[in-house]
């Protein structure tokens, strides 16, 4: 079985640990629990007829108080950067982390995911905007499950390209 390491970046409470949650166990949970370093899951899947085993990756969010280990990174075959609908300040920190990941690791698949989509009435984020980022973007709901499996199994298929 191949594995393949996949990391979630983004800010502080922005469904990174909901949508891990959603897409491993199938689960939402309301109750808000920090992250503190990482947290990794395992999840078996099959990309193009291969089995892969798909190593999630965590990582606290990254604030005024505590800043990502890009260290964390090494091996990463991909990873999800994660932004909350509901909050246009977490686009930014985002957007900053992906270059810190380029720096760090390369050029490797990834996503931008604008999460809780289910929100979306209370998205300071203009989801037409999104498409002028110039990275692949997907509006999720950790809460709902809407896109979340879809966005994994992306990954995976570009991390196995």
């Amino acid at each position: 079985m191949i594995q393949k390491k996949i990391c979630l970046l983004g800010g502080f409470g922005v469904g990174k640990t909901s949508l891990v949650s959603r897409y491993v166990h199938s689960i939402f949970s309301d109750k808000y629990l920090t992250t503190l370093g990482v947290k990794i899951e395992k999840k078996a899947v099959t990309v193009e007829e291969k089995s892969v085993e798909l190593i999630i990756w965590d990582l606290h969010g990254d604030d005024e108080f505590q800043k990502v280990n890009m260290s964390y990174l090494r091996g990463a075959s991909g990873y999800l950067l994660v932004a909350d609908g509901t909050r246009r300040h977490s686009i930014d920190t985002a957007l900053m982390l992906h270059e810190a990941a380029r720096r760090s690791i390369g050029n490797v698949p990834f996503i931008l995911v604008v999460n809780k989509v289910d929100l979306a009435d209370s998205w300071e984020i203009d989801p037409t905007a999104l498409e002028h980022f110039g990275v692949p973007v997907v509006r999720t709901s950790a809460k709902s499950g809407e896109h979340v499996e879809d966005t994994f199994a992306a990954l995976a298929r570009a991390m196995s390209a």
